[in-house]
């Protein structure tokens, strides 16, 4: 004997044996430099601080502390991280101790995207402006100095060491003496 079902019976039961899964919606991570690039939330991570949250002074535990890996380097007076963007652009951070304090840090960024370069290094400029107002040039650098209240004075000298085939920016960070 077979057995006949209505075949409203078999597609009610076809629909609700199938999953209604609704599209995963992408992570909207909260931007940290709206209007910047969006690398500039993984270079510089911070408002706070120089650079990446760390004021100059800092001991070597909050470098630690803020980098996401551990050092490619270490040495007396010295802190070393490298970090891969993807396949055309990296970074790295030295940072320079003095009697473990934080005397100096020093950016690279390398890219074979030169547009990518441009665009980080305009980003730079122009954040760094809005930190540390009435940047001069000198010699091909961007610098800027901070005199403002309790802090010690340092300086941020930024540079475009592009060539035609790649993106070079450096960025330093130190006590102004």
């Amino acid at each position: 004997m077979v057995l006949k079902l209505p075949i409203y019976i078999i597609i009610f039961a076809i629909c609700f044996s199938c999953k209604d899964e609704k599209p995963k919606q992408p992570e909207t991570k909260n931007r940290i430099f709206e209007g910047y690039h969006l690398l500039l939330d993984e270079i510089v991570k911070s408002k706070e601080g120089v650079f990446r949250g760390i004021n100059l002074n800092s001991n070597p535990q909050i470098i630690k502390q803020v980098e996401t890996v551990a050092p490619t380097e270490t040495g007396a007076g010295h802190l070393y991280f490298e970090y891969k963007i993807d396949s055309l652009t990296n970074y790295s951070i030295d940072y320079t101790l003095n009697r473990d304090s934080l005397e100096e840090i020093n950016l690279q960024i390398n890219s074979k995207d030169l547009e990518l370069a441009s665009y980080l290094f305009c980003d730079l400029k122009d954040y760094y402006a809005n930190k540390l107002p009435n940047p001069t040039e000198d010699q091909g650098s961007v610098v800027y100095n901070c005199f403002e209240g309790q802090r010690k004075p340092f300086v941020v000298t930024l540079t475009d060491n592009s060539s035609p085939t790649t993106g070079k920016i450096n960025m330093v960070i130190y006590k102004d003496k």
